[in-house]
Parts: C-alpha cells; structure tokens; sequence
C-alpha cells in the first residue's frame, strides 16, 4: 500500500519567504485592481444610464461582452491579442491588472447601477429646487448615498479579485499561485505546497467574507 510522507517543512525557510513574496505581489494587485475596477464600473454604468442612444449602446454592449466571456479567456485575449492588435508588447502583470479591472468593472456597473437608482428620487428634486446644476446634483447628492449603499457589495468584489488575481499565474505573473507552481516544480511536493496556498487564501478570504456580512447586516438594520 502506498503512503504519503508528507514534508511539511516543504513552506518554511526560503521557501517560505519565496510564497510570502508572491502573496504580497496578490495583495498589491487586487488593491491597485479594486481601484481602477471602481473608476471603471462608474464609467460603465453612466454609460449604461445615459440619455444618449450611442453611449448606452457602448455601455451595454461592452458590459455584455465582458460579463459573459470567461476571465480566463479575457486574460489571454489582453496579453496575447492586444499586441498583436496594437503592436506594442504587454507586460503580464499589466495585462492581468487590465484584464481583472475591466472583467470587475463590469460587474460592479451593475453594482453602481442599482445603488444610484435606488437614491430617492426626491432628493434629486429638491437639488434642482434648490439650483444645483445636474452635474452638481450627481456629484454631491446621488452619487455619495450610492456609494454608500454600494460599499458591501463593492467590498465583496475586494474578496473576488483577491481569489481572482489566481489566474495571473496563467501568465507568469508572480503572485503567490505562479510562485507555487514554480516551487512545485523544483521540489516535486505540491500536495503541501498548494494545500498552503490554498489556506492562506481561505485565512484572508474568509474573515473579510464574514466581516462584509456583518456590515450587510448592520446597514440593513438602520
């Protein structure tokens, strides 16, 4: 009968700090990701809302596309086709930012979408009663109780783009997956090397999980 030994110390030492490095470089990218994915998805979903037929067609349409391709195909569509589009040469880790901030964006549009059209319309009134320009309107009265409300799910995309940033080993970015495969590789021991992996994402996801239910819960109660 064949028995695992299994090697623990595998993750320590060296090896250790060579997965920390990668998971700082995960880190990096789902923050710098969340952001420009937020200023996207804004941008989308004005689009999407948008008196003018042509913008709300682009808006419609680029989120359709987007929200109904795999991220995974995206990912290879931005490294490997926009050069080929473009001519110029794409850095992985650039591609895999540009790729997670559009797939995100379009999903927190929707996120958006629903948080603007949930402010009182009211309020929007009583704004022009008072002489606030429509841009004044947006900027000061919607869009700061849209955010409000939207914070939650917003926060749940922090958590997707943290689990999503994965797939940057597809395309040898370092984070800490590619540094796991790398490693793998020279020490022929993935079951305790991807079993780490696996629970360091699991010991950061799941506490900002429950915590972002808590804030539901308590918005929802006031």
């Amino acid at each position: 009968m064949f028995k695992y030994q299994f090697r623990w110390d595998i993750v320590s030492g060296d090896n250790l700090d060579f997965l920390m490095s990668g998971l700082q470089m995960t880190l990096i990218v789902s923050a710098i990701t969340l952001v420009l994915a937020m200023i996207a998805g804004l941008v989308i979903a004005l689009l999407d809302m948008s008196r003018f037929p042509p913008a709300r067609w682009v808006g419609v349409t680029f989120g359709e596309i987007i929200r109904n391709t795999p991220i995974l195909v995206q990912l290879l569509w931005v490294y490997y086709v926009l050069p080929i589009v473009f001519g110029v040469r794409i850095e992985s880790l650039t591609a895999l930012i540009v790729g997670l901030s559009l797939y995100q964006g379009a999903f927190i549009s929707e996120v958006y979408r629903s948080g603007i059209q949930s402010v009182p319309r009211g309020h929007s009134e009583a704004a022009q009663v008072l002489g606030l320009s429509p841009l004044q309107n947006f900027m000061r009265i919607v869009l700061p109780q849209a955010i409000r409300m939207t914070l939650p799910p917003l926060a749940s995309n922090f958590v997707q783009l943290i689990k999503f940033s994965s797939l940057g080993a597809v395309i040898s970015v370092s984070e800490i997956t590619r540094r796991g495969m790398e490693l793998s590789s020279t020490t022929f021991r993935p079951l305790e090397i991807f079993t780490f992996i696996a629970v360091v994402y699991f010991v950061i996801c799941w506490p900002l999980a429950m915590g972002i239910r808590v804030w539901e819960a308590k918005l929802r109660n006031r």
